[in-house]
């Protein structure tokens, strides 16, 4: 088995169709194909062998793709780091991964130097580097065999996004991301007709799997832009015809304030949200606004991407939907016991997309598992249906005078709120009650915040201890590259 077959499968049969647009340039299954061939004999003769492992430090491109999957058809693993990584977080992963050569953006050669001291480190390729990436496929064939692995083999290392402390590398094997394409494929029911936008980054397992590895499996073009710009999304929705359009909540938020929203997303057949758990009230309002359901799911990098999908079936609002393929769920306490239907619990999960551990980290990898369940660190319940339900974060929860909260119940309904665009709730320190619930809030161009009329909204849907005793505004809310909100940094910001 090697994951690299989804591509040689879509080129097989579909060699014409475009796979991928970027920056002007429009390319066929048969080309990317041919140029991960490429790619894959050009790392050969740099000594390149299965098992090594290859970094990729890039935006968005076809030239991101196309480094992927010549590394997979190596047999080498992937190792897949986001272009913007600060210069001590590029040397703190590079150290972790070890890769043997890396594909470097040629923006970055200020860190050519730090590059050069990593014995490890053999070929930078880049444009300044030890060879250039045009060098490198012209020193490839069109033809390469592509390397069989045992579907246990790792094919790419994720880092975790570090919303809770330091970024770990999940190992995804074969299997676990063929697994998981084929879920969403299936789910989501993608075709060769589809135009799958994406402008989150391709290391993240969202991006690269969810949108990237599902759409090649099925045959379907991909559009990619390097970051999210709001007139270039809108540009390419019209310009290639967009059907498929994958966002986070905070970005769903911004166009909800585009004028004439509903005409210019008028060949998006199908909305998908990741990330965080989207707020009921922005749910409905795009479904008002657009006409348009906002799907959903639940998924970690560790379990390359979808866990659960709700749902073409039966959508229900508030839900993360039943579990696909050979997933399982359960819910359990603390102990590791299976707790009943509608208890709230720490969410544990096992199937094939499942990783296989994390990268040199024995301990926090046996500190995942109890036995083959992997302990996902998020607090759920399972209604009589099936269905599952995202209280939250354990390391989120707050505990204020004994009492616990869990921040998205009051988030839920900060987004009731007019004059509410984005709000995160955390605990501070506090001398009386151990933490004190604060909201931080974002609000909407031209309104103000009165915080004695949110608190006064708020006494009359929770239990006082739930109300905020604070509510802070910012400008702007600290989010990873995949737009998850960071609450880790967010505290750092008022307790500094």
């Amino acid at each position: 088995m090697n994951l690299a077959g989804i591509l040689e499968y879509s080129a097989r049969f579909f060699p014409e169709r475009t796979a991928a647009i970027s920056q002007g340039r429009e390319i066929s299954y048969a080309f990317l194909n041919e140029e991960a061939n490429r790619v894959a004999s050009g790392l050969a003769r740099l000594n390149i062998r299965p098992g090594d492992n290859v970094a990729i430090c890039q935006p968005n491109g076809i030239t991101w793709i196309a480094a992927y999957f010549g590394i997979l058809k190596t047999g080498a693993t992937a190792v897949t780091l986001f272009s913007g990584l600060s210069e001590a977080e590029l040397n703190q992963l590079l150290d972790d991964g070890r890769p043997r050569a890396i594909f470097m953006d040629p923006g970055r050669l200020s860190c050519l130097e730090v590059l050069r001291k990593k014995p490890y480190l053999e070929n930078v390729i880049c444009a300044g580097g030890d060879i250039s990436y045009e060098q490198l496929i012209e020193t490839g064939q069109a033809e390469f065999r592509t390397i069989d692995r045992d579907r246990s083999d790792t094919a790419a290392i994720l880092y975790t996004g570090g919303t809770t402390g330091r970024p770990k590398g999940a190992m995804l094997s074969h299997e676990n991301i063929l697994t998981s394409a084929s879920n969403v494929a299936v789910q989501e029911r993608s075709t060769e007709e589809d135009r799958a936008l994406c402008f989150l980054p391709l290391n993240h397992v969202f991006g690269q799997i969810h949108i990237m590895a599902s759409t090649i499996y099925s045959a379907g073009s991909l559009i990619i832009l390097p970051s999210f710009d709001l007139d270039e999304v809108l540009d390419c929705i019209r310009d290639y015809q967009v059907t498929k359009f994958y966002s986070v909540p905070t970005v769903y938020v911004r166009l909800l304030a585009v004028n004439g929203l509903k005409e210019r997303l008028k060949s998006i057949r199908y909305c998908f949200s990741a990330a965080a758990s989207m707020a009921q009230e922005l749910v409905r309002q795009w479904k008002e606004v657009t006409g348009l359901s906002i799907y959903e799911a639940y998924g970690l990098t560790e379990s390359a991407s979808m866990v659960t999908y709700n749902h073409y079936n039966r959508h229900v609002v508030g839900s993360v939907g039943t579990p696909v393929g050979t997933v399982e769920v359960a819910i359990r306490d603390p102990k590791g016991k299976d707790l009943d239907t509608g208890q709230e619990g720490e969410i544990c999960i096992r199937g094939l997309s499942i990783m296989k551990g994390y990268l040199n980290q024995p301990r926090a990898t046996a500190d995942a598992f109890r036995g083959t369940w992997f302990r996902t660190g998020d607090v759920g319940l399972l209604d009589e249906q099936g269905y599952l339900y995202i209280i939250d974060r354990i390391k989120d929860l707050i505990i204020t005078g004994g009492e616990n909260v869990y921040p998205s119940e009051v988030e839920e309904l900060l987004y009731e709120r007019s004059e509410v665009e984005e709000c995160s709730v955390i605990g501070l320190p506090d001398p009386e009650y151990g933490e004190r619930v604060t909201a931080v809030i974002v609000t909407k161009a031209g309104t103000k915040l009165k915080s004695a009329e949110l608190k006064e909204f708020l006494k009359e849907r929770l239990s006082s201890y739930k109300v905020p005793k604070e509510f802070l505004t910012v400008d702007e809310l600290p989010k990873n590259a995949a737009g998850k909100i960071l609450k880790r940094e967010l505290k750092k910001n008022f307790t500094a």
